[in-house]
């Protein structure tokens, strides 16, 4: 049964970074068992891996596990094969996603999480456990092979969701963007994570978790809030 820790944003204002999902990550691997955990750190584009690598690894030896990264491993797909948990870090979408077509690692994670290892990610790594990359908010720097991700989960999810509409930005708002989205693919759910907020499932059931409202959008309905708290597994049960 998969287990699945998709948070909107690794870092608040004011924080450290991985500072609020701190708790989270450890009750997450509770029980599990996972001592080491792989890290993919794609999406760093503006840092090296090794500084990214070194960045999450302080974070994560504080929580008692042992993390280290891919890009260090030889044959990616068997690193993947071998790994206790993985954890996939933000950044840029659509490198996250190239890279992860390039070396195949993105079939090999798909698999071992349907299987039950657990999964988590924050920001890209959250976009790529969709159906795609469709709602994501980077900009396509690069171009992957598609824009199919691992669809571990049947819903769209929008990381960093903002209502805000700034004063003089005559562009559109989060909104309207995942409006135009709901527009061409009127059968998908968005779900807008604000940030400090994560969605987990485990057990066979998907929760909202966090210090804010998540907002659901879907082609002819009103965009509908929910608490944290609440158990959403009509996101995970639809087609």
């Amino acid at each position: 049964m998969m287990k699945l820790l998709l948070i909107s944003n690794s870092t608040n204002p004011g924080e450290a970074y991985l500072g609020w999902p701190r708790q989270l990550i450890t009750n997450f691997l509770k029980d599990t068992g996972v001592k080491r955990v792989l890290f993919i750190p794609y999406a760093g584009v503006s840092m090296s891996y090794d500084a990214y690598e070194a960045k999450v690894k302080a974070v994560f030896s504080e929580l008692g596990y042992d993390l280290y990264s891919i890009h260090h491993e030889a044959d990616p797909v068997k690193a993947v094969v071998e790994a206790e948990a993985v954890a996939v870090g933000g950044g840029n979408t659509f490198h996250l996603v190239r890279e992860m077509q390039r070396n195949g690692v993105i079939h090999a994670i798909r698999g071992r999480a349907l299987k039950g290892m657990p999964y988590m990610g924050w920001s890209a790594g959250s976009n790529v456990a969709c159906p795609t990359l469709c709602t994501t908010n980077d900009m396509p720097i690069v171009q992957p092979e598609s824009f199919r991700c691992m669809n571990l989960i049947p819903f769209q999810i929008n990381p960093h969701y903002l209502d805000a509409h700034p004063e003089g930005h005559g562009g559109e708002t989060r909104e309207q963007r995942i409006e135009e989205y709901l527009v061409a693919n009127p059968e998908v759910y968005v779900a807008g994570l604000r940030e400090a907020t994560a969605l987990i499932y485990e057990e066979g059931h998907l929760k909202l978790v966090g210090r804010h409202k998540m907002r659901v959008f879907h082609h002819g309905m009103e965009p509908r809030e929910i608490e944290p708290g609440t158990d959403v597994d009509f996101l995970r049960l639809v087609k």
